[in-house]
């Protein structure tokens, strides 16, 4: 199997949210990707640039950001063109290796655009950054730039940054850097398409955590009223938990539990919200072993809110 470290550059409406195509928020501008073999070495590389069809002028923030502008990609081609392509070039057996999950969103929302043909499902693939920021960091929650990681590790930088084939390039460097023991159970998997029946549901695996991708609901309610959302096992022996922080809300797109497993220890539940393409709505749970100072963070967290919802609803009560 080999690995496609893929980069994109992409552009947005230059006048803001008015003029923005519903179907295309963001436009993909250039395709770069390195490929690695089974032993993580480099045996090629690819790089194209797009000419947009949509956003032909580069929006201001994107502009600054750009090694080039709008007369290089007048010179590209189109984007069904090139993904083609690039398509043919990743070969038969890969799997897409990115810095962050946006790439692979973007990607999926152009190619839906010109309606051609879906990655199979579920879409499997390497979040380096977040990889990085567990092996290097510590910490997944804190993401590092590119830039940040590639200085870091002492890469040699020969090229500029913020060219879809040198950032490729140079993910694919920190990708050789990193520690890869562990690597087949440090995949993640792709949101952009999601199960929609019970049967396609997805419940993934992983050494420290497991992760169950649900079906679409109508509502926050209607998802909250199934039991295989709202129960707490864990992660590792599958044995079903009593609550020691029942669920409470954390914030508007996530809900947060904890339980105790006596062989595993702490074990904390987290539902996140989804917003489906039709308005509806899935879930993404995540339950995973914590320590006491993440327990009592998280405590904490409850208390504070608790503590908001009472003073709320006094001045309320003293307003009427």
């Amino acid at each position: 199997m080999n690995y496609i470290v893929m980069d994109l550059e992409w552009n947005q409406c230059a006048s803001g949210q008015t003029g923005e195509n519903p179907r295309l928020p963001f436009e993909v501008i250039e395709i770069g990707a390195t490929k690695l073999d089974h032993k993580f070495n480099i045996v090629d590389q690819y790089g194209s640039i797009i000419k947009p069809r949509i956003y032909r002028k580069l929006q201001s923030r994107i502009r600054e950001i750009l090694n080039y502008d709008e007369a290089l990609l007048r010179t590209g081609r189109p984007f069904d063109v090139v993904f083609r392509e690039f398509k043919k070039w990743c070969g038969e057996d890969y799997i897409f290796c990115t810095w962050g999950s946006q790439d692979l969103t973007y990607l999926q929302q152009n190619m839906d655009f010109y309606y051609l043909k879906k990655f199979s499902f579920p879409l499997k693939f390497y979040n380096i950054q977040e990889i990085y920021a567990i092996n290097h960091l510590g910490d997944k929650t804190q993401m590092p730039s590119l830039e940040k990681a590639v200085t870091d590790l002492h890469i040699p930088i020969e090229e500029p940054f913020h060219c879809a084939k040198n950032d490729a390039y140079y993910t694919a460097k920190v990708f050789q850097e990193m520690n890869r023991k562990k690597l087949s159970d440090m995949y993640s998997i792709d949101y952009y398409h999601y199960p929609t029946c019970e049967e396609e549901e997805i419940t993934s695996q992983h050494i420290n955590y497991s992760e169950y991708i649900t079906r679409t609901f109508k509502n926050k309610s209607e998802a909250l009223n199934d039991k295989n959302i709202t129960s707490l096992h864990c992660h590792k022996c599958n044995k079903k938990l009593s609550k020691k922080i029942k669920w409470f809300v954390n914030n508007p797109s996530t809900q947060v539990c904890v339980g105790k497993c006596w062989t595993h220890g702490l074990i904390c539940g987290k539902i996140r919200f989804k917003t489906a393409k039709d308005g509806n709505i899935f879930v993404i749970k995540t339950v995973e072993k914590i320590s006491r100072k993440e327990f009592e963070k998280i405590k904490n967290r409850q208390n504070e809110l608790r503590i908001k919802r009472r003073e709320k609803r006094k001045q309320k009560k003293n307003a009427s």
